[in-house]
C-alpha cells in the first residue's frame, strides 16, 4: 500500500476475547506494512452492526462461529448499510467448508492466524470485490436468525422468533410483530423455503408462525362465503386462510 493511502479502518468481530486480543496484536504488527487504526471490536452480530452504523469501517475482519448470530448472517446483515465494508472472514471451519469459501472467491483466514497471512490480506482488502446476497446464502444451510430492515438510513434486526407472518404486498413483504409492521424487499417464496420448519402458508401471499397459532374460527356466511381464519397469539386481527391451504385446519388442530 502505498504511504499516500489513506488508513484502512477495521473493525474486530468475535465473541471469544483473547481472539480479539490476538487479531489487535497482530494488526500493529501489520501496520507498518499497511497503515491501519482498528477503530473498535464487537463480541456479537448485533454489537457489530450497531457499531458500524456510527463508525465507518473499510474492512471487517469476522468471525465465523458466533452465538446468537454467525459471521455469514451478519454480512448478508452488513450489505443493507449505505457504504458496506469489505469482510475477511475467520474461521476454523474444516476442508469442505472452505472450500465453499474458496470457489466463491471470498476471501477468509483460517485460525490461527499468522501475521504474514493477515498482512496479506490487508495488504488486498481494498480490491476484494463486494459480497453478494446469493453466494452468502450459499455458504450456510442454517435459517438466519433475524432479518433486517432499512427505516431512516438505519438497519434494524427483528429476530424470527418475534415474527407472527409475512404478508405479500406487491413488491414488498411486510412482516408483523406484536409491536409493529415492517417492510422488506424479498420474495415471499424464498422466505417460505428458508423458514419451512417455523412458518406454514394460509394463503398465497401470507405465511403464518405455527407457534404463534392459537386456533381457527369458521368465519360463516353463505356457503361460498364460508371460511376459517387463524387467530395468532397477541394479535386481535384474524387472517384468512384460502381454500387451498383449509387443509393446515385439520392437520395443525390435531
Amino acid at each position: 500500500m502505498n504511504p499516500a493511502d489513506p488508513l484502512l479502518r477495521v473493525l474486530i468481530v468475535d465473541d471469544e476475547t483473547p481472539a480479539r486480543n490476538r487479531l489487535r496484536d497482530l494488526l500493529v504488527d501489520c501496520a507498518a506494512k499497511v497503515p491501519l487504526e482498528v477503530i473498535g471490536e464487537a463480541a456479537t452480530g448485533r454489537e457489530a452492526l450497531e457499531l458500524l452504523q456510527d463508525h465507518d469501517a473499510d474492512l471487517v475482519l469476522l468471525d465465523i462461529r458466533m452465538p446468537e448470530m454467525d459471521g455469514v448472517e451478519l454480512a448478508q446483515h452488513l450489505l443493507k448499510l449505505n457504504q458496506p465494508p469489505t469482510v475477511i472472514f475467520i474461521t476454523a471451519y474444516q476442508e469442505y467448508a472452505v472450500k465453499a469459501f474458496e470457489l466463491n472467491a471470498i476471501d477468509y483466514l483460517m485460525k490461527p492466524i499468522r501475521a504474514t497471512r493477515l498482512a496479506e490480506a490487508l495488504a488486498k482488502a481494498r480490491a476484494i470485490a463486494p459480497l453478494r446476497a446469493d453466494l452468502l446464502r450459499g455458504l450456510s444451510d442454517a435459517p438466519r436468525q433475524n432479518l433486517s430492515v432499512t427505516e431512516g438510513g438505519r438497519v434494524y434486526l427483528v429476530p424470527i422468533a418475534d415474527i407472527l407472518y409475512f404478508k405479500a404486498e406487491l413488491k414488498y413483504v411486510t412482516i408483523r410483530t406484536v409491536q409493529r409492521e415492517y417492510l422488506i424487499e424479498e420474495s415471499l417464496t424464498s422466505i417460505e423455503q428458508e423458514f419451512a420448519a417455523r412458518f406454514v402458508r394460509i394463503h398465497r401471499n401470507c405465511l403464518v408462525a405455527r407457534a404463534a397459532i392459537t386456533g381457527f374460527e369458521r368465519q360463516s356466511g353463505a356457503e361460498a362465503d364460508a371460511h376459517w381464519t387463524v387467530m395468532l397469539k397477541g394479535l386481535q386481527e384474524k387472517l384468512a386462510i384460502s381454500r387451498r391451504q383449509q387443509h393446515i385446519v385439520r392437520e395443525l388442530s390435531r
